[in-house]
């Protein structure tokens, strides 16, 4: 595993809960605690969105890192608002919310101990060990069906791991993390994400498997995406580390997008389109059958009703008036 130096900067946000109206991804609310990562995942399909800041989607991304120091405010600001409708929340979607960072920071943990304290739902996504710190309160969340947790697993092959994915938790301490989640009562699956074509998509199988014994209970994945300057990054990636079928690679990644590197359009973007596409498709859902796996499309649909506004600020009520 490789260090870089690191430049930690506080993100001082207006909002933290933030709306899409995205229909494949399954949720309307997010919460992402950073910005950038130092995972260094070559495919991250975050990476353009520090080219908004003026930096760039490659090193800047990994190593200028933002983190929302307001965040427990202004998530008690919004879940108080009269007009505030409980709608799952997906936490860390854009850069993962367990990242080494986490450790010292802890702006998670602590958006996490509001979301139990308020009974509100959540779903999250991780590839880190670190989110088993957090057991206490997502064991708290799962008794009330308010929790749902999927570990994303791109190889089982730690060669490739350490290629694609420099910084972070090998494969077995994933699958150790689906271990350590299922025994504890926390609903936990996997994500087979992303495949990539002539690289990791013969791994689909074994991984389900893997993450079957493991304890995961259900499954779902993502075929590589490659927005904007992603794209740049993972062709210079694939001609330093696998040049000899680098050109292939793309080729059957240009084939399941249409001709082109990436397709945005809702509904293919996740899964693409053509002979590879639906291949991978039939592969998946075959695989999930054979190892008991349950689709985790609805993963998002947890329980609301139990949801409560955050208590008032002990000290505002203490003012005399």
């Amino acid at each position: 595993m490789t260090s870089l130096p690191q430049t930690v900067l506080p993100d001082r946000a207006k909002s933290v809960i933030t709306t899409n109206n995205s229909p494949d991804v399954g949720f309307d609310q997010s919460i992402n605690p950073y910005r950038g990562c130092s995972h260094g995942c070559v495919y991250c399909f975050a990476r353009p969105t520090h080219a908004y800041l003026g930096l760039s989607p490659g090193l800047d991304f990994e190593t200028k890192l933002f983190y929302k120091d307001n965040a427990v405010e202004l998530l008690r600001a919004e879940l108080s608002r009269r007009n505030y409708v409980c709608k799952t929340i997906a936490l860390g979607i854009n850069t993962d919310g367990w990242q080494p960072l986490e450790k010292q920071m802890q702006v998670t943990r602590s958006v996490l101990a509001v979301l139990a304290e308020c009974r509100h739902p959540l779903t999250i996504v991780t590839k880190s060990a670190l989110v088993v710190r957090d057991l206490d309160l997502l064991q708290d969340l799962a008794q009330d069906r308010l929790v749902s947790v999927m570990v994303s697993i791109t190889t089982l092959d730690d060669d490739v791991k350490r290629k694609l994915e420099p910084r972070t938790a090998s494969p077995q301490a994933r699958l150790k993390v689906i271990e350590q989640l299922s025994l504890a009562g926390v609903p936990v699956g996997v994500m087979v994400a992303p495949v990539i074509p002539s690289l990791t998509d013969h791994e689909m199988e074994h991984i389900l498997d893997a993450a079957k014994t493991a304890g995961a209970s259900s499954a779902a994945y993502t075929l590589l995406r490659l927005p904007h300057e992603v794209k740049d990054l993972f062709r210079e990636w694939l001609a330093e580390h696998y040049p000899d079928r680098a050109r292939h690679v793309m080729s059957v990644i240009n084939q399941s997008r249409g001709g082109k590197d990436y397709q945005s359009e809702f509904g293919t973007r996740m899964v693409g389109t053509g002979v590879f596409a639906e291949l991978l498709r039939k592969r998946f859902d075959i695989a999930k059958r054979k190892f008991g796996l349950d689709d985790a499309e609805n993963r998002h649909e947890l329980r609301t009703d139990l949801f409560r506004p955050p208590a008032v600020n002990q000290a505002q009520m203490t003012l005399g008036f």
